[in-house]
């Protein structure tokens, strides 16, 4: 019998191919899958897929085609869509089911029930999602392709998450995928982390473009694009017109209104950093760490990597801050009972047990921890920065963002996602709900350039007192329907949903104000915008403000004694709004066919790609199955050495370098030689930090992003030691090491 092709177990899978068809229109997009399945098998089947999602997605339609037949399925209560499910299928019909995990946001699993022998289905699932500003003011969009088992704590129901099941070598399934992008402004360049087929243009002036993936995509990596527009990103309005046939007073029947926001703050801001800050660390020492951070030649272990982001954040803190690091994995541990002050002495100490760090904790138990951190008392006049790194494989991930959100007034958190599979409900959750900035770090990127971004988030003035006030014609008013806005950052996009109720005059004019305080300066935002619909926009922005509210209103519901009335409300508006929710599911029946089968379906579970080599649960750790190609990471040669870190690593705590072998070593000359040529003025240290001032400005201008405050405690040291005019030192620097800097450049 030919079964086709076949899954990790050896049964055959059903799933042939993945469409996908994406359609971005400014800064939202809009994702269209196809999943073919083929019954290759004797007797009817039931698969089963369960697979990754962005974790904001808003999904909105479901459909299967069987021959020329279409069912399109509806949004209904989930226990009961998945008892109609049971049913139909028991009785020989064919039934489709999608629902969303209850533990993360970021799962969904498709049912595929009662597939006839020989049968031909194919599944369409379409969401929408905004896409995230990037460092580089590109728009970020991702297809996640990589889903890796989620560790799930003793005495959890890990539910549809326990269900993952992903292999290490090629999965039995093809991906195709096409890209339409449209804009108001002229599109610069599109990139990515996979291979595109040439970008073409549709219209002379630049604002329509397509492009395709390259053929072969193994599923080894999540599908990122990058988007770059002409113009920087300018503040928008998009208002949208509500369903005449909807409930009255529903979200659906009147106007919403999306209003983007990019804030930018004054230069003399930017350039000042507050020094007084509580940095905790939290480092993901789980057996996954111990994987590799691609699958090329130089590629480092992610424990790696991550020690070396460290060693950098611990050589770019202020003077004057606290801090402490946290090792998780089943269990945890911190350097220190408490936070220390910031010196040479608790910096040496941190180092040294940052190198003794291996991943070597077993599961990812992120909960503990973190409810340790928060149960220590808050320093005063030293506002709490969280940062925690992890490659995002946890079960109870609305545990983990509950408590976050419980302890907001207290903390910012800054979430960093490690490979290929890292959760985007955990990742980007923990930074929404703790008022920082979340980062994923996939592909060949590196940690360093990420976690320095956020450092400098983290070190600018904190915004505070916001506020948002509406001007709106006589008889109609605004609702928002997004959460509160906690924390603005420079450059960053804020999003705002609102409801406009009464009797609109089409055509007029409203503006929406924003207010904050930085740096006890008030501050003051306006946008005006027509209030006239804008055209074909469908419902998309009604159904992202619907997303928005469920998941407030979820949140909500976790923590709320009212969680009966919340539940019907989340409901009743994923069901109008046609958004999927934690109760609701997506439900389609095939009533026109109907089939005897005798004993149980066939079940196949079609697996997706992921990366662990060992999966910890409750117990013992269980290997699993890995191929022939899983050798690379065997072989992989030790990446040549690069100079950057061996030199931070020299630095002091203060700032400043010695006079030394090891300095004279990193900088490609002997001790004799930088001691020979050292100016009479200036003393050994001053000499040597100039020296690496000069080379940092030299030869690796291109990383600055990495060592932007390495330098600036060196150059700020070497003012502290008023030492003169440094014109004629930086010459003689610049002669020694090959290099032609300015002394204005290096901030002295």
């Amino acid at each position: 019998m030919n079964c086709g092709l076949l899954s990790g177990l050896n049964e055959p899978v059903p799933l042939k191919s993945i469409s996908v068809e994406v359609r971005v229109q400014d800064h939202v997009a809009s994702v269209s899958s196809t999943l073919q399945y083929v019954n290759d098998e004797q007797r009817p089947l039931e698969a089963l897929f369960v697979f990754p999602l962005p974790a904001d997605a808003a999904v909105c339609h479901f459909s299967a085609k069987i021959g020329e037949q279409e069912i399109v399925a509806e949004l209904q209560d989930k226990e009961k869509a998945k008892d109609q499910y049971d049913d139909a299928v028991s009785s020989g019909q064919q039934a489709f089911l999608l629902e969303e995990s209850a533990e993360s946001p970021d799962v969904f699993r498709l049912s595929v029930g009662c597939l006839l022998p020989g049968q031909n289905a194919a599944v369409t699932i379409i969401y929408i999602t905004e896409l995230a500003v990037q460092a580089d003011q590109s728009l970020r969009f991702c297809l996640p392709a990589v889903l890796n088992p989620r560790y799930t704590p003793a005495g959890s129901d890990a539910g549809i998450v326990s269900e993952i099941s992903s292999v290490s070598g090629a999965v039995p399934y093809s991906l195709t995928l096409s890209v339409h992008v449209s804009s108001p402004k002229p599109i610069s360049k599109l990139e990515s982390n996979c291979t595109l087929d040439p970008l073409v243009f549709l219209c002379s002036d630049h604002t329509q473009a397509t492009v395709n993936l390259s053929p072969g995509h193994m599923f080894d990596r999540d599908v990122e694009l990058f988007l770059y527009y002409q113009d920087t990103h300018q503040p928008s309005a998009v208002v949208e017109a509500g369903v005449a046939t909807a409930p009255s007073g529903s979200l659906m029947r009147n106007p919403v209104v999306m209003i983007s926001l990019y804030t930018e703050f004054p230069e003399e801001v930017m350039s000042s950093m507050a020094t007084q800050r509580e940095f905790v660390f939290v480092m993901d020492r789980s057996g996954s760490m111990d994987d590799m951070m691609h699958r090329g030649k130089e590629a480092q272990h992610r424990i790696e990597s991550a020690k070396d982001t460290l060693l950098l954040l611990l050589k770019s803190l202020p003077m004057g801050c606290y801090f402490n690091i946290y090792g998780f994995g089943s269990d945890f541990e911190s350097f220190f009972p408490k936070s220390v002050e910031y010196s040479q002495d608790t910096m040496d100490q941190a180092l040294e047990r940052v190198m003794e760090m291996r991943a070597d904790m077993c599961g990812t138990e992120i909960l503990q921890p973190l409810a340790h951190i928060y149960s220590q008392p808050c320093i005063p006049e030293h506002p709490r920065q969280l940062f925690v790194f992890t490659d995002g494989e946890v079960g109870n991930t609305k545990e983990v963002l509950d408590l976050v959100k419980s302890h907001a007034r207290s903390h910012r958190c800054f979430s960093f996602g490690i490979g290929e599979g890292s959760s985007t409900a955990l990742i980007t959750g923990l930074a929404r709900e703790g008022s920082g900035h979340a980062q994923f770090i996939t592909g060949r990127e590196r940690m360093q350039p990420k976690a320095m971004e956020s450092l400098r988030f983290a070190l600018h003035p904190a915004v505070s007192n916001i506020s948002v006030k509406w001007k709106l014609p006589m008889l109609v008013t605004a609702e928002t329907v997004s959460p509160p806005i906690n924390v603005l950052f420079h450059g960053q996009r804020t999003l705002i949903y609102a409801q406009l109720k009464g009797k609109s005059l089409r055509g007029s004019e409203g503006s929406v104000t924003i207010k904050y305080s930085l740096k006890d300066q008030p501050v003051t935002n306006q946008l005006h915008f027509c209030i006239k619909p804008t055209e074909e926009t469908g419902l998309v922005v009604h159904q992202l403000a619907a997303r928005t509210l469920i998941r407030s209103l979820e949140q909500k519901e976790r923590s709320s004694a009212e969680s009966k009335n919340l539940r019907s409300s989340i409901m009743k508006l994923s069901v109008q709004a046609g958004v999927s929710s934690v109760h609701t599911a997506f439900i389609g029946i095939n009533k026109d066919t109907k089939q005897i089968v005798k004993g149980p379906l066939q079940r196949r579970r079609v697996p997706t790609q992921g990366q662990m080599k060992t999966l910890y649960l409750i117990g013992p750790p269980i290997d699993l199955d890995y191929d022939d190609d899983c050798s690379i990471y065997k072989a992989a040669p030790e990446p040549p050495q690069d100079l950057l870190l061996p030199l931070v690593s020299l630095q002091k705590a203060s700032g400043c370098w010695e006079l030394d072998a090891a300095l004279a070593a990193v900088l490609g000359k002997t001790e004799d030689e930088l001691t020979n040529q050292k100016p009479a003025q200036v003393d050994g240290s001053v000499w040597a930090t100039l020296l690496a001032l000069i080379w940092l400005y030299g030869w690796r201008k291109g990383q600055q992003v990495e060592w932007q405050f390495v330098a600036r405690k060196a150059a700020a040291w070497i003012t502290s030691q008023k030492v003169g005019d440094l014109s004629q030192c930086v010459c003689v620097g610049n002669v020694l090491l090959g290099c032609q800097v300015t002394k204005d450049s290096l901030g002295i």
